[in-house]
């Protein structure tokens, strides 16, 4: 397993780590199976979404503060409950099929770390499962 550090500069924010994802497998040689993106944190989130306009990245996090506001009368002691929720909501764990050494996604489709309590140095856990290079 591969543990990359994800530095955050803002208190939510959604990353493309698609690049950096697909960089990571051609350096293992990686031919086909899945790519497993875990993350061990309880306010941040790993979802994936439209790349190609950037404002959906806005729209999205625009909504979830609508959605899930910052200070809603909220008991947990630490401030932060509404990045909680909005964890619960995007997910910790994305599964995508790699084929001939390439990420398996839509036309538009990007692979997000998503930021809800920043900013931070964050990790994010990557397993290939399938075939190995001998």
């Amino acid at each position: 397993m591969l543990k990359l550090i994800q530095k955050t500069t803002e208190r939510e924010q959604f990353i493309d780590i698609t690049q950096k994802l697909d960089e990571f497998i051609k350096l293992q040689n990686f031919r086909d199976g899945m790519m497993q993106i875990f993350i061990p944190h309880t306010t941040a989130g790993v979802t994936i979404n439209e790349c190609a306009d950037q404002t959906v990245r806005y729209d999205v996090l625009n909504a979830l503060k609508g959605l899930i506001p910052c200070e809603a009368g909220y008991k947990h002691m630490e401030g932060n409950s509404d990045a909680h929720i909005k964890t619960l909501l995007t997910g910790v764990n994305c599964l995508v099929p790699v084929e001939n050494g390439n990420l398996c996604l839509g036309r538009w489709q990007g692979i997000f770390f998503c930021e809800y309590d920043g900013p931070r140095n964050r990790e994010i856990w990557i397993k290939l499962l399938g075939d190995s290079p001998k």
